[in-house]
């Protein structure tokens, strides 16, 4: 069960495979699968705390009592009736009636639990027999039956996302990009008391919470308390099944939130979270003139319609009202929202003169699943310290990214990391930021000390093949005709031996560098991050020291890059040129057995040596701009403005605006990573071409052609 990244792959090609193969559209098949892996989550958890509640009932008589729904209800676990244990459908046979028997499952829970009440899909028997079969069988590997902590509620996650980028439920609008919701999460760091998302979606930033929470040693359901409002009955119904995959308790209502405050919770709210939808343009201003959560009024309005032109500033509002006396709100935003005209502008700058606005992050395009436009995220602090009263943090994080796909885009983890160092910086902790360096110093170190272990299964194949090459060589060939190849043969075989040596001789060298790094990094250890100029210095030194390291560890993946080309030439031109396969010497299934595990052990090792060097560049990212530990305007990045400045910009809250551009060329750019983004984007359209192909074969053959 350790690669949770590979068993979601598995999972959603084997899943989506069954629906290729049926004549289901993504969005008719993915409320039931996502079903079925909330039955799978429900009865891992259900396993895993009857077990707990086992062993702490009281005995009487030698005999102990029954275990009670109540039992499992204060664990955060959903008790299960027989019929809904996923135990029970595995055992079912094709032959029976699964859809049946999967609605009466999801009904059984429904009558346990009021909050799940008509939340749960039932409509499984319009689905094929065939397909319900071996979906469950899927879903009910050793991996998953075996999954213990949140491994299925990331699944659920997971295909989430995927659905999203599919185009299912209503072309993903369900669906915040995790990468925005952690950055959301990160700033206002939602640590206790009243979550609100009146556009909750799937309950993706309430999820997000969850993890910040455990992030920290706590329990969120001790915590926090989650309302949650959405309009859609599918995405409210999305949004109380993602809560109860991941344990978490919340109250999500099905409203309109533009005419309907369900939770009623004006200025009670500790964090506010959302995604709203953006520049809806259909709201009727009489309907909400007197609103209460619209402290400074209505945004321009059409005159002939009264509608309300746009809907943005009336979000903005709300988050703003539902916020108490010292609240926090974080929001993804239309980009033009920043810069709007007329009534907008008017109610933007009362916001800002209220000092509340925190901090705006410009992100860049294909964030999301279905728009390539660009947005911001918003951030209210009702309660920012002193010395920020007057101002607002700027970032322009346009340009930062990680391509996924073509058309997607998000933020690393350590790219989420480092954005949210500037505001730690901003907010005058630079303790923070310094653990963060810390963290990636300790990330490269500890994988500095694991290079022989993931160079030995490369390294043992290597000498497997390069000796099954020596010893074809001294074979005697019957045939002069292949002398000259013969010799050709011999040379290359030569220069691998000295390069196999060479490489070993560096990768040596590599590791006494690094065993001095490390015995002098233990020696200079830091114990006190509070004294944040010392621990600043030492850092930096840190880092430097590593430098030579850093520089032979790209010498060496070219090494082990050039010598594993020069295995394969030279098995080549062997079994090819100089019918290698026909010798006694010559071991063709242990060769191919070796070539075969080779490519993957080979990456493994450079994946790591690139990991190392990776960490490395972060620290060199965060020092390089923030070289004493305290926050400072970066052009291009980052810069804190007055409220007079932006007055003086007529009230815009665009980064881009204040921040300027980098002027600069970044001397660490990274060329493997641009050459990566260029495959995934060739990738993507060569995919494009191959479904074209096929579309106009289709219609060829249709039309008789």
């Amino acid at each position: 069960m350790q690669n949770i990244h590979k068993i979601e792959k598995d999972l959603w090609e084997a899943a989506d495979q069954l629906r290729a193969n049926s004549k289901l559209t993504a969005s008719e098949y993915s409320m039931p699968v996502l079903g079925l892996i909330f039955l799978r989550y429900a009865y891992n958890r259900f396993l895993m705390v009857k077990e707990q509640i086992e062993k702490s009932l009281p005995s009487r008589n030698g005999k102990k009592r029954p275990i009670t729904k109540e039992d499992f209800e204060s664990k955060s676990a959903i008790y299960l009736p027989q019929k809904a244990r996923y135990e029970h459908l595995a055992s079912l046979t094709e032959g029976e009636d699964i859809g049946k028997a999967i609605n009466e499952a999801m009904k059984a829970i429904e009558d346990e639990y009021e909050i799940l009440r008509g939340s749960l899909p039932t409509n499984y028997t319009i689905f094929d027999n065939t397909l319900l079969f071996e979906l469950i069988r899927k879903f009910d590997s050793a991996e998953l039956r075996n999954a213990k902590g949140d491994v299925i509620g990331r699944i659920y996650e997971y295909f989430l996302n995927k659905f999203a980028m599919t185009g299912a439920q209503e072309g993903g609008e369900f669906f915040t990009p995790i990468s925005l919701v952690q950055m959301i999460v990160n700033v206002i760091e939602p640590e206790k008391g009243i979550v609100l998302d009146p556009a909750c979606g799937s309950a993706g930033m309430f999820v997000q919470t969850g993890h910040f929470i455990e992030s920290h040693g706590h329990n969120a359901n001790d915590k926090v308390t989650f309302y949650g409002q959405e309009k859609a009955e599918l995405n409210t119904k999305l949004a109380r099944m993602n809560l109860a995959v991941h344990g978490l308790e919340g109250k999500i209502l099905e409203g309109n939130t533009f005419y309907e405050d369900k939770h009623e919770l004006l200025g009670k709210c500790d964090y506010v979270m959302a995604n709203p939808p953006f520049n809806v343009d259909g709201v009727d201003s009489k309907k909400i003139i007197t609103d209460p959560r619209l402290p400074f009024g209505l945004p321009g309005t059409n005159k002939k319609s009264n509608m309300v032109s746009n809907g943005n500033y009336l979000w903005i509002q709300y988050f703003y009202a539902y916020l108490n006396e010292t609240g926090r709100a974080g929001f993804v935003m239309a980009s033009s929202a920043t810069d709007a005209g007329h009534g907008e502008k008017d109610i933007r700058q009362r916001l800002i003169t209220t000092k509340h606005v925190d901090v705006i992050i410009s992100i860049g395009n294909n964030f999301f699943y279905t728009k390539s436009l660009p947005c911001t995220l918003w951030f209210f602090d009702k309660n920012k310290i002193e010395q920020n009263k007057d101002k607002i943090l700027m970032i322009d994080a346009r340009n930062i990214f990680r391509k996924v796909t073509r058309t997607i885009n998000d933020f690393s983890p350590e790219q989420l990391k480092n954005l949210t160092a500037i505001v730690w910086l901003y907010r005058g902790q630079s303790q923070r930021y310094l653990e963060l360096i810390a963290e990636y110093i300790h990330e490269y170190t500890s994988n500095t000390n694991i290079i022989d272990q993931k160079a030995r299964p490369f390294e043992d194949r290597l000498e497997a093949l390069a000796e099954q090459l020596d010893g074809f060589n001294s074979y005697k060939l019957i045939s002069k005709e292949n002398e000259a190849v013969r010799k050709e043969y011999y040379n290359k075989l030569k220069q691998l031996q000295i390069d196999i040596d060479s490489y070993y001789s560096k990768k040596q060298c590599l590791n006494k560098e690094a065993e001095a790094y490390i015995s002098w990094l233990n020696q200079n250890s830091i114990k006190n991050y509070e004294a944040a100029e010392q621990a600043n210095n030492m850092q930096k030194q840190q880092y430097q020291a590593f430098a030579d390291i850093s520089t032979s560890l790209k010498a060496l993946i070219k090494d082990i890059d050039h010598i594993y080309k020069e295995t394969n030439t030279l098995i080549d031109k062997a079994e090819k040129e100089l019918e290698a396969k026909k010798s006694n010497k010559w071991n063709t299934r242990t060769v191919r057995e070796h070539r075969k595990q080779i490519e993957e052990d080979k990456k493994e090792y450079i994946d790591l040596l690139k990991e190392i060097n990776y960490h490395y560049a972060q620290v060199k990212w965060l020092q390089s701009r923030f070289d004493n530990a305290v926050f400072q305007d970066i052009e291009g990045l980052c810069k804190l403005v007055d409220i007079e400045d932006i007055q003086n910009n007529d009230w815009s809250l665009t980064p881009g605006r204040y921040v300027g551009v980098a002027q600069a060329a970044d001397e660490d750019f990274d060329f493997g990573a641009r050459l990566r983004e260029i495959q995934i984007e060739l990738d993507g359209l060569n995919e494009e071409a191959f479904e074209l192909a096929k579309v106009i074969k289709r219609n060829f053959e249709e039309l008789g052609i």
